[in-house]
């Protein structure tokens, strides 16, 4: 017979609560879990079927301790497991960074607005939660996936952790732009004349800049994921970071920093803040009200 995991000594106990808190465990579907109980089952009435193996049945045993409460042998909620706490305070601490990230992005991208128009707080207030929530969802959701991925194959799973982060902050961005700023949409920004004087108030004009600053959101974390992992890849291999390996985090750190530093002003530089348009590509009736062939406006930053 197969004795599983004694719990009477404490490398017992600990090999069980190490086989317990694997977020593996999280993502098993109801057939496998079925699969496992019934081959538990068979061993217990002693009818196991021919060429089992021990490695099965200590597959099948973590998997039903995991997700099967031992007194009521129900289910134990998906978040309340055990397996579940390491991958829910991870998710926590990450929703907590992203808050804290995207609530500055919000207050930068209020701040830096195309103010011609008054925005209500209350505006304010629902596009702050709004591109909060979205921004932490796609981070918690993006988390979930990069958990999955550890059942992709190899090259699968290196495609997920090394290129969807960056779909995700841009896209978490572009939310954030789009929520803080959506009253210039519907409102309009004030385009100016050549000589500085306001011509009307154009929607058109508010979609262009909201698009040109979604868009520099997008360039923005792009050095930052490309960058720092080609410049530690190279300066590993120098004899100093290779004699003192506790110098990595602080290097990386600096690393980090000085290419966030390059990235803001270089994604900021791409578009001029005062924008020119064509007076007849806005509503016919600012370009009607101008002889100026070409009108500019506040894109905001």
């Amino acid at each position: 017979g197969m004795c599983f995991s004694s719990q009477s000594s404490f490398l017992g106990r600990f090999r069980h609560f190490v086989d317990i808190i694997d977020p593996r465990t999280l993502f098993i579907s109801e057939t496998r879990l079925k699969e496992c109980v019934a081959l538990l089952d068979h061993f217990k009435h002693g009818t196991l079927p021919p060429g089992t193996t021990d490695q099965q049945l200590w597959e099948a045993q973590k998997v039903k301790q995991a997700i099967i409460h031992p007194d009521t042998g129900q289910k134990i909620f998906m978040p309340f497991r055990m397996s579940g706490t390491d991958t829910f305070y991870y998710c926590v601490l990450l929703s907590v960074l992203q808050w804290l990230n995207q609530s500055h992005n919000a207050c930068v991208n209020y701040a830096n607005r195309n103010a011609t128009k008054p925005t209500p707080t209350s505006r304010f207030i629902q596009g702050y939660l709004g591109a909060v929530t979205s921004a932490v969802s796609i981070a918690v959701g993006l988390n979930v996936l990069i958990e999955k991925s550890r059942t992709f194959n190899p090259a699968t799973r290196l495609i997920i952790q090394r290129f969807v982060p960056f779909p995700a902050v841009a896209s978490a961005n572009i939310c954030n732009v789009a929520l803080m700023r959506h009253n210039e949409l519907s409102e309009g920004i004030d385009v100016l004349d050549s000589n500085g004087n306001v011509v009307g108030s154009s929607r058109i004009a508010a979609k262009h800049a909201l698009m040109e600053t979604a868009f520099t959101r997008v360039v923005l974390p792009l050095p930052i994921f490309v960058l720092p992992p080609i410049i530690m890849a190279f300066l590993e291999k120098r004899p100093l970071l290779q004699a003192h390996r506790w110098l990595m985090l602080p290097v990386h750190s600096l690393v980090c920093l000085a290419v966030f530093g390059l990235s803001l002003p270089l994604a900021i530089s791409l578009f001029p803040q005062m924008s020119e348009i064509q007076a007849s590509h806005l509503e016919p009736e600012i370009a009607m009200a101008t002889d100026c062939k070409v009108l500019t406006y506040n894109k905001g930053l």
